[in-house]
């Protein structure tokens, strides 16, 4: 079995990447699903969040004002990442909830994938293989056998990110400009994930159409499909 962790910036085109590479086999798990999973209503992870950040973080029913539960995850980007570039924020507080509990799943799910399939390809998709704090002795290193890389230009990423972000429906330019920032400040964040491009065993370059990107994944898969037969459990 072979465990790949696939990153790269804001807006890069990693979850593009990592659905292509489902599609040829591969085994995959986004590290932002499995934090949404545990960040629902019951779960500790959960119950961690509102403890340190407050009922404000609460999503609210939209009809008496009453919280209904589930995070409201745009107020808790909101206070995490800080709306100011004098603000920084509280990410760490949050990293150091969220971050432990989604790399101990991760590592559950792999080893469940490892017992049923000996030869898979796992591809964990994270934005934070680098950076984070909380991956234990040995790091990265020690959670993957290789790293992908993707990589776009920075015009691209925020573009990548409006659209996203606002669904696409038309903005003011004021609003524009607003969300054009706020993915600035997200990608400032995410130097260390740009310098540790070398580190990567593999990189793609994602500036052109989707296509051009699946053809890059197809090239690569049978490289880590081979190395994954190679590799023991």
């Amino acid at each position: 079995m072979l465990r790949v962790g696939l990153t790269g910036g804001l807006g890069s085109g990693k979850s593009t990447a990592t659905q292509r590479f489902a599609e040829l086999g591969a085994v995959v798990f986004s590290a932002d699903e499995i934090g949404r999973q545990l960040m629902q209503p019951g779960d500790a992870v959960y119950a961690a969040i509102v403890k340190r950040f407050g009922a404000g973080v609460v999503s609210r029913d939209g009809t008496d004002g009453s919280p209904c539960g589930t995070l409201d995850r745009a107020a808790l980007a909101r206070i995490a990442f800080g709306g100011a570039e004098k603000d920084a924020g509280r990410l760490e507080e949050l990293n150091a909830i969220v971050h432990p509990a989604v790399i101990a799943r991760q590592a559950e799910l792999i080893e469940e994938v490892a017992a049923r399939d000996a030869n898979a390809v796992v591809i964990v998709e994270s934005a934070l293989i680098f950076e984070t704090k909380f991956a234990g002795e040995g790091g990265w290193r020690r959670r993957f056998d290789r790293l992908i890389f993707v990589k776009a230009s920075e015009e691209l990423k925020i573009a990548r990110f409006v659209a996203r972000a606002t669904g696409g429906k038309t903005l003011t330019e004021e609003e524009r400009r607003a969300f054009e920032a706020e993915a600035r400040r997200r990608i400032a964040r995410q130097t260390e994930t740009e310098r540790n491009a070398v580190n990567c065993d593999y990189v793609l370059t994602n500036d052109g159409s989707v296509e051009q990107l699946q053809a890059q994944v197809d090239a690569l898969w049978p490289a880590l499909k081979n190395a994954a037969m190679q590799r023991p459990v």
